[in-house]
């Protein structure tokens, strides 16, 4: 498969896998690279039912809005089985980017071991932090790797015996608050501290934003300029935002976003 694979994991819920999914897909989309969107969340389908309204939106104004295409794989049975499959057969695409459920399965496993660029959006605390790593909580220095850690550094460690294929791994910084308090101090310090002895990159995600809420009822993205009717500070800030973060992947063959 000659295609960059690019995986959203994390397995709590609400850390903003499927925005930023869709603002990947999205983004690349744009740039005129061949994208595909595959969401393993059959239950809740949130990147899938992102894209549907963009289509319809785009329909019911005449606008054109491009998109990455977008696949179910339903946990199950034969689900590995059936993402290995859709994986081989995607030729031509340049990039895939996988919504993976926030829970524990065999099915998001089997994606996050064949990632290229691993993403794991996490929000700014040390409730979400605790899934990647364990704290002192008197004076809140790392003491060791969580499971999840764990479970990445095999699947990386296997990767490259079998593969020969380096695994980036971006640990997503998402909700950040504007104020430099001193919760998100400690966290960006134990971030940098873990990240030392277990190898990922750390990055500012998107900020905790209603207009990330409110686009999605018609698809709409930041990068969408041309299709939002009020543009304010705030839209602009948040395509700032939006901009670094996708620049930040360091995606192969990828320079940067369209001025527009």
């Amino acid at each position: 498969m000659s295609a960059h694979l690019i995986v959203l994991a994390n397995e709590k819920g609400g850390t903003g896998k499927s925005t930023t999914a869709v603002h990947i897909g999205v983004a690349l989309a744009l740039a005129g690279r061949a994208t595909a969107l595959i969401d393993l969340d059959s239950r809740q389908r949130t990147s899938t039912r992102y894209l549907e309204n963009r289509w319809l939106h785009a329909q019911r104004h005449g606008l054109t809005l491009p998109a990455p295409d977008v696949a179910v794989v339903a946990d199950g049975e034969n689900a590995v089985a059936e993402l290995a499959l859709r994986l081989e057969q995607a030729s031509g695409l340049d990039f895939i980017v996988i919504d993976s459920p926030g829970r524990d399965s065999d099915l998001a496993r089997a994606a996050m071991a064949r990632a290229d660029t691993l993403v794991t959006p996490i929000n700014d605390s040390f409730v979400d932090f605790d899934l990647i790593g364990e704290v002192e909580g008197e004076n809140y220095t790392v003491t060791k790797p969580s499971f999840y850690a764990e479970l990445v550094w095999e699947a990386r460690t296997r990767r490259a015996r079998s593969e020969g294929r380096p695994m980036d791994w971006v640990v997503l910084r998402n909700r950040l608050s504007a104020l430099d308090a001193r919760n998100k101090q400690r966290v960006g310090a134990a971030l940098e501290a873990l990240s030392r002895r277990v190898g990922f990159r750390v990055m500012p995600g998107l900020s905790e934003r209603v207009i990330f809420r409110e686009f999605f009822p018609r698809g709409l993205t930041l990068l969408d300029r041309a299709a939002i009717a009020e543009f304010s500070l705030s839209h602009v800030a948040a395509r700032a935002e939006l901009r670094a973060l996708i620049a930040g992947l360091n995606l192969p063959g990828f320079a940067e976003l369209p001025a527009s």
